[in-house]
């Protein structure tokens, strides 16, 4: 059972993308149901789920803790797993791995979750909870029109009990009357304000001297104190934008990094909002609480109506014939075909205007955002924008390893043991993985795993197969990997393998070289590029002579 210290909203964080939780069950269930969830079946756990994409660099110093840390979090919270007397998923949990539409059954699940609850614990420094969090949040943001991010992390967490919600609204509007009146700057107004909020919120444990951490627990300091809540109102603030994004009610804008309702969506939340009881539910036991979690149906959405769904469909899809034999369940599933054609045509259409570099400019602001680290998913961004440049730079089939939204926007990276971009080129391919991380933590998390997904392309698609790496800044530890790598035969990664590290700066100047000439550059362009790297790796004494060697190729390309 966890235990709750917050005296702030408290939503599960683990694992930080919803999505994730989808293969993370499949694979629990496949290899461990039937079995006690222990110290053992826990390592063998996390040692199968160490080669899974969705979760590399981690899990290698304490694989237990590590597999409590995706399974007891948001599996077992939200009704999709149950761990005792055995492992098994729950009704809920088979309806997620199998449904076409996943975002409903998130919704179902992510409306049930309460505080209290028999699953957390209260420490005597905890509020008193009395909310369902998903729920209030998803209120605030109808009610608000918009919800700003730091307004939710500010404000909108300390709405732990329901009742207090038309105090948190009023907060809220008046910061913004706040921060449109103030001379300083918006980062320094912020940075003041959040933290006279959390002192407030902590002001019993801090006039009680009991502000040790977890994360500091040698040097007790205010400071420390303060500084470790904010990292929290940080991760739990994006696990509630995240979380909520995955049921497809809200969009997020990245440059604004606020949510709000999805405009055709919001007879459906207003239902949400009119008919789910917003107290939490009393259970006197673990097991009366589950039954509750894994019953998809314990919670009836505007989507359960057949009369909505033949409207929705008359209103979006007007080609589409709907006669009185037609279940709900018949007319759920062609609404559901019908956005997947929308939004494959979005797709299309975004994809052709690459193509014809109409998207250039854009591309190029969008990097600089994601560097001056103003967007919301700056990681996100950063994939799907490499994903755009690389469309835009030749004419392979490039497909990106993202879900996106029924418009067509990114929404989240998808799961699977995949590169993060794959480009088919004809006679070979190309997959491409993209990081923000920098020092030590690039090379722990993506050095093994780009030659695993390397050699993994190889043996699925038979052809010549190469991996291009694009950071802000490359760490000198990948260098060296990559180096190596080139110039030795391993079986596992299904021979030599030949990854080019190129920093963000010359893979813009690659773009902008693909734009200022006449024709676009051809495969043979970008097979020259790996190739070339290759033998230099041979003649070359050092990494470092190589990189400098590769850095220059880079600049010329694709003369």
């Amino acid at each position: 059972m966890a235990t709750i210290n917050s005296r702030l909203l408290f939503v599960t964080t683990s694992p930080r993308t919803p999505e994730k939780i989808i293969p993370e069950i499949k694979l629990l269930a496949d290899n461990f149901s039937g079995q006690v969830w222990n110290y053992d079946t826990q390592t063998r756990f996390m040692e199968l789920l160490r080669d899974e994409n969705s979760f590399h660099g981690e899990g290698f110093r304490n694989p237990d803790f590590s597999a409590r840390d995706r399974i007891n979090r948001a599996p077992k919270s939200l009704g999709f797993v149950r761990l005792k007397p055995d492992i098994a998923l729950t009704e809920a949990g088979e309806e997620l791995l199998s449904a076409a539409d996943k975002a409903d059954v998130f919704l179902r699940q992510l409306l049930k979750f309460q505080l209290p609850s028999p699953y957390h614990r209260l420490s005597k420094d905890a509020a008193c909870f009395n909310v369902k969090p998903f729920l209030e949040i998803l209120r605030l943001v109808r009610v608000l029109g918009i919800l700003r991010f730091d307004e939710l992390r500010a404000i909108g967490l300390q709405l732990t009990d329901w009742r207090d919600f038309p105090q948190i609204v009023g907060r809220i509007e008046k910061f913004r009357e706040e921060k449109g009146s103030t001379l300083l700057p918006y980062k320094k107004f912020y940075g003041s304000f959040l933290k006279e909020e959390l002192k407030h919120v902590y002001a019993g444990r801090i006039s009680k001297g009991k502000i040790k951490t977890r994360e500091n627990r040698k040097e007790v300091s205010l400071e420390n104190f303060l500084e470790t809540q904010m990292r929290n109102t940080r991760d739990n603030a994006d696990a509630l934008f995240r979380y909520l994004r995955a049921t497809g009610l809200v969009q997020v804008s990245h440059r604004g990094k606020s949510i709000s309702i999805v405009p055709e969506r919001i007879r459906e939340v207003d239902y949400i909002l009119e008919n789910v009881d917003r107290n939490p539910e009393y259970f006197e036991d673990d097991e009366g609480y589950l039954s509750y979690l894994s019953d998809p149906s314990a919670v009836r959405l505007l989507t359960d109506d057949r009369g909505y769904l033949r409207e929705r469909l008359e209103e979006s899809f007007p080609e589409v014939s709907v006669d009185d034999g037609m279940t709900a369940e018949y007319l759920r599933g062609t609404l559901a075909a019908r956005l997947q054609e929308r939004k494959e045509l979005n797709l299309r259409k975004q994809v052709k205007r690459i193509k014809e570099r109409e998207l250039y400019d854009d591309i190029q602001e969008t990097f600089d955002l994601v560097r001056g680290d103003r967007l919301y998913d700056a990681p996100l961004i950063f994939e799907w924008n490499v994903w755009r440049a690389m469309t835009m730079m030749d004419g392979g089939e490039i497909t990106a390893n993202l879900k996106f939204d029924d418009f067509g926007n990114p929404m989240s990276t998808a799961s699977g043991n995949m590169a993060d971009i794959v480009c088919d080129y004809g006679d070979f391919m190309v997959c491409v993985e993209v990081t923000l991380q920098s020092g030590q933590r690039q090379y722990e998390s993506e050095g093994e795993p780009v030659s695993r997904h390397l050699g993994k392309l190889k043996k699925l698609s038979g052809k010549p197969c190469y991996s291009l790496f694009v950071a802000p800044k490359i760490n000198e530890a990948c260098v060296a990997h990559f180096f190596t790598l080139h110039r030795l035969d391993i079986s596992y990664y299904g021979g030599s393998s030949v990854i080019v590290p190129v920093p963000l700066m010359l893979f813009r100047e690659m773009l902008r070289h693909s734009n200022r000439v006449a024709a676009r550059p051809k495969p043979s362009d970008i097979r020259r590029l790996f190739e070339c790297s290759a033998q230099l790796s041979m003649e070359c004494s050092s990494e470092t002579e190589w990189y400098e060697g590769v850095k220059r190729m880079v600049e010329r390309w694709p003369d």
